[in-house]
């Protein structure tokens, strides 16, 4: 596989027009690859209609939303309604791709793929929770408003590099998120759904992460920099959604997604993969950020050691009261 051209200039000079031409034929072969595996499916055969009622506005017979309709948990609620107003987005995050990676080509035919199955996963988990009335539909609405009405803007839109990077960690991170939030979820149909997405959204971690492996290939340094940046700086495309924070540290607590997850399963697998400490033909700029990059994760998993051991001691004293509780 020819990864170089003589109209590419040197290697020193990679720049994002030069860094895309030069991938393109890694883009078509994982195009390909993508697509023999890939399988078709049908969101409508997800949602639990039969179980679906009327609302209120223009029904006679419409019964307001309540909380205990569903048997969805509280954390699972939660994690729903952040993972769907991160998938609402998707007009700005094809706006974002296109426009950096183009609309031609392998590029181009990648993008519009990679939008056409993103759209399913908006599509089955609204269904699924107006169908389940696992949230309150009013307020699911004036959030996805408020969410979409700010757009996105992608952190690394300056740097085709950057971007590669970030999907290759986001798309596994959304992957793990989906999964957990089924297994959180307290209903088999939801984790159910949730599965089918997650199998897309690892296709599609597959698909960029196999292109950071090459770009590693053609500019070791500059493609270890963006790793480095991307990794330290790494934050989900749903930071902006109303009460974000609080979600994620409701998540966190249910093991949905805390910095464990991401230390563990979202960071190290990729990594590992690229066996990102032996890359070899690093220079001076790119053994520098791989240094920091390795200070950088043994700092996280500090963290997240920390974390578990309060999570373990707010646990025990859950359990301690309502030990108590029982006994009195």
């Amino acid at each position: 596989m020819t990864l170089t051209s003589p109209h590419l200039g040197s290697p020193d000079t990679w720049t994002d027009a030069r860094l895309l031409y030069a991938l393109e034929e890694v883009v078509e072969q994982e195009l390909n690859r993508h697509l023999k595996v890939a399988k078709d499916w049908m969101p409508h055969e997800y949602v639990p209609f039969s179980d679906a009622r009327n609302f209120p506005g223009q029904f006679e017979d419409g019964e307001a939303w309540a909380l205990g309709q569903s048997p969805v948990t509280d954390v699972g609620r939660i994690a729903l309604v952040v993972n769907l107003l991160t998938e609402d987005n998707l007009p700005s995050y094809h706006h974002e791709i296109a426009t950096l990676f183009g609309r031609d080509g392998a590029w181009g035919t990648w993008v519009h793929r990679w939008t056409a199955e993103e759209g399913r996963h908006g599509i089955v988990m609204r269904d699924y929770l107006l169908a389940s009335r696992a949230v309150d539909p009013d307020e699911l609405e004036r959030f996805r408003m408020a969410h979409m009405s700010e757009g996105f803007e992608s952190d690394n839109r300056h740097s085709m590099l950057h971007s590669v990077a970030y999907v290759a960690f986001q798309e596994l991170a959304t992957r793990i998120s989906h999964r957990n939030t089924g297994h959180q979820s307290g209903d088999p149909v939801c984790d159910r759904m949730l599965a089918r997405i997650a199998t897309d959204e690892n296709l599609h971690m597959v698909f960029y992460r196999n292109l950071l492996r090459a770009a590693f290939d053609l500019a070791p340094d500059a493609t270890m920099m963006a790793v480095r940046d991307v990794v330290v700086g790494f934050r989900m495309p749903g930071h902006g959604i109303p009460g974000f924070e609080r979600a994620a540290a409701k998540m966190a607590i249910g093991g949905v997604y805390n910095l464990r997850i991401h230390h563990d399963d979202v960071l190290q697998p990729v990594l590992r993969f690229l066996k990102i400490m032996s890359i070899p033909g690093l220079g001076p700029e790119g053994a520098r950020a791989q240094e920091e990059l390795g200070l950088f994760l043994d700092g996280l998993d500090g963290e997240a050691r920390r974390f578990d051991e309060r999570l373990a001691a707010r646990q025990a004293r859950i359990d301690a009261r309502a030990g108590a509780k029982a006994q009195a």
